[in-house]
């Protein structure tokens, strides 16, 4: 008997030809984690081409409220500028101690607002996750907390250029963190419906790639209606940034629904029992300990993707201060960079899929963080040569940012146990938040001792060389190569 898989019968539809022992369409944990499910010989059907990108473009239209809500325009422009001091104060000059003071409040302010979102997601994301799971309702919490974001982002549009506006607006941003946070759990462990062996890290990689350009695409649309002066619109009372607000909400419905139509829905598990709120949290207790126990190379993985993660985050939000600041970038130098820096994240990440798929996600992984390292390090070492240092390596660094993070979500969606992947995805959450005050306070801390912000750049090359030295201990995620002949989606 021949060792090589029979060939699909191509008059037959990808959701029917399916072995005997093998998964019901829409639950591929089988193309994952047990590859001859069907017994030898036995092909995992391709994922409709259409069901793959429904899924991608989920990241295309949720990214704008990262973009363009939290980190560039709406809270870094308005929401914390002088339109919410009082009035007494905003007339100040700039450098003035009570008007610095004033601005800084509002920062803190904010930060406290997503610091409470931060603390929810640690404590939810898990438990409502494993409810996803033993339910087989992933894609009915992706819609529910999707909603909660875009109404989130709708409801801005109420928050007035006025100080007795701000905490209805630093509470919306947090309320939609949270809920963008949630939403891409369970996201993410869709992942598995939507790919193969073959494909699971070129699919993740499209999805964060898209994301990026996705981002990219929002802020450069700000930017040019900021050029063009708001096309003659009023801007008093922060109308425009009120109306950037309500766009990016209507982005995401745009771009969003296809996952919600074309998508299936996860099956239940049928084998884990269905318990209480609080409940979860005693049976997530026992998990975790028999996570550690039984699968821990996926335990330690973890672990590990919390330290580098928190450096990656810290690639961007640090980057523009940098340019700014170290590299003396002009406003308009330091917008061009981080439209170049998202433009190339997204493209790398897109192509690296492949790299994920060929060579395994740790491999990429890997490859990844050591290039974060050099390029770092080559960005302070050669900082006295000026700013064509940082548009090179700088610019080379954001390459390397999106593999990485396409790659963590796909190693943990192969070695996740099958059925509790929006479980396992809520704890990649939770251990992230646990650890994020790692790259923050060492920037913090060597820019306070050396007195430079450059020097906070080896803050951050740090935790993402602790975390490269972490995952060369972690033994998952390995190139399993599919066997001759399976079909593969081509997204």
């Amino acid at each position: 008997m021949s060792d090589q898989p029979a060939a699909p019968d191509p008059g037959t539809s990808a959701d029917t030809r399916r072995a005997p022992h093998e998964p019901p369409h829409g639950d591929l944990h089988g193309d994952l984690h047990d590859a001859t499910a069907g017994g030898p010989g036995v092909v995992a059907p391709p994922v409709p081409r259409r069901q793959v990108v429904s899924w991608a473009m989920w990241d295309w239209a949720t990214q704008p409220f990262n973009t363009v809500i939290v980190t560039f325009v709406f809270t870094a422009l308005y929401l914390t500028s002088d339109a919410f001091l009082q009035p007494e104060v905003a007339v100040l000059p700039e450098g003035d101690p009570v008007r610095e003071r004033a601005l800084a409040g509002l920062s803190s302010g904010l930060g406290l607002w997503i610091t409470i979102g931060g603390i929810l997601v640690a404590l939810l994301a898990p438990v409502l996750g494993r409810r996803a799971d033993v339910e087989g309702r992933r894609k009915a919490w992706v819609g529910g907390a999707t909603s909660v974001m875009v109404l989130s982002m709708a409801a801005l549009f109420a928050v007035r250029a006025d100080p007795v506006w701000f905490v209805l607006g630093a509470a919306l941003v947090s309320l939609g963190s949270v809920a963008s946070e949630i939403a891409g759990v369970n996201y993410n462990a869709m992942l598995v419906q939507v790919s193969t062996r073959a494909t699971v890290g070129r699919v993740s990689g499209l999805g964060w790639g898209l994301g990026y350009l996705g981002g990219i695409v929002a802020l450069v649309l700000v930017v040019v209606a900021r050029g063009f002066d708001f096309w003659g619109m009023p801007t008093d009372d922060g109308l425009a940034y009120r109306v950037i607000a309500l766009g990016c909400a209507v982005w995401a419905v745009a771009f969003a629904w296809p996952l919600f139509r074309y998508v299936p829905e996860a099956p239940p598990a049928g084998d884990r029992p269905r318990v209480g709120f609080f409940a979860g949290y005693v049976v997530l207790v026992r998990d975790v300990v028999a996570l550690y126990r039984h699968e821990r190379p996926t335990f330690w993985f973890l672990l590990a993707s919390a330290v580098y993660r928190d450096g990656l985050s810290a690639v961007f939000t640090f980057g523009a201060i940098i340019a700014a600041i170290s590299f003396r970038f002009s406003p308009d130098a330091v917008i061009a960079f981080g439209i170049a820096a998202n433009l190339l994240a997204g493209l790398s990440t897109i192509a690296s899929g492949r790299l994920d798929d060929r060579f395994g996600p740790r491999a990429v992984i890997i490859g990844s963080l050591a290039g974060l390292v050099v390029c770092g390090l080559v960005v302070v070492a050669l900082h006295p040569f000026g700013s064509v240092v940082f548009w090179v390596a700088g610019l080379a660094l954001t390459c390397f940012v999106g593999p990485a993070q396409a790659a963590s979500r796909s190693l943990l969606a192969r070695v996740a146990p099958a059925g509790r992947e929006s479980e396992i995805f809520g704890l990649y959450a939770t251990t992230g938040r646990a650890v994020s005050f790692l790259a923050p306070s060492m920037w913090t801390i060597l820019i306070a001792v050396t007195g430079a912000t450059i020097w906070g750049t080896l803050g951050i090359v740090l935790v993402i060389l602790v975390g490269l030295v972490l995952m060369l201990k972690v033994t998952v995620g390995r190139p399993e190569r599919a066997r001759r002949g399976a079909a593969a989606p081509r997204p």
